[in-house]
């Protein structure tokens, strides 16, 4: 399966892909929605954080994830702040662009593997900076998303 990434891999400033195999088969769509259902503890103070950092060079805030479930998405409707650039049963591509830096999140869902991969291009210093600590935070979110995922998925 072909997984869209922001750019060209060898163009990419950051990139991760995390999979874990499922008890069951899910939608992309299923499976973001039980990934936001129950955040990841200390998200929301990171998101507060980064919007009053980020702020002071001029990023949007993004105000974090609000947990809202959705049934039906549709290219160019808005998952909290990405844009959904493509969506089918097997793929979500999720993006966020700004002057600082472009990033794309895909989950993919293929028999029973779940897969997220992230890429970011960053545009200037800010956006170098930035990716600095978000990269490595971003490894560690994804692990635990994947992780709660499994066992909530386990249980039904």
């Amino acid at each position: 399966m072909h997984i869209p990434l922001v750019a060209p891999a060898e163009q990419l400033d950051y990139h991760n892909a995390q999979s874990l195999t499922l008890p069951r088969a899910i939608t992309a769509l299923e499976a973001w929605n039980i990934a936001m259902r129950n955040p990841v503890p200390g998200m929301a103070a990171a998101m507060w954080l980064r919007d009053r950092i980020s702020g002071l060079f001029g990023v949007t805030p993004i105000i974090g994830f609000s947990g809202t479930q959705r049934a039906n998405v549709q290219r160019g409707d808005r998952l909290d702040f990405f844009l959904v650039e493509d969506i089918t049963d097997q793929l979500l591509v999720l993006t966020a662009r700004d002057r600082h830096l472009d990033v794309m999140t895909t989950v993919t869902t293929y028999d029973q593997i779940l897969t997220i991969t992230s890429s970011v291009i960053t545009h200037n210093r800010f956006g170098r900076a930035y990716m600095l600590p978000v990269g490595l935070a971003h490894k560690v979110i994804v692990w635990w998303i994947l992780r709660k995922l499994a066992a909530e998925l386990s249980q039904k």
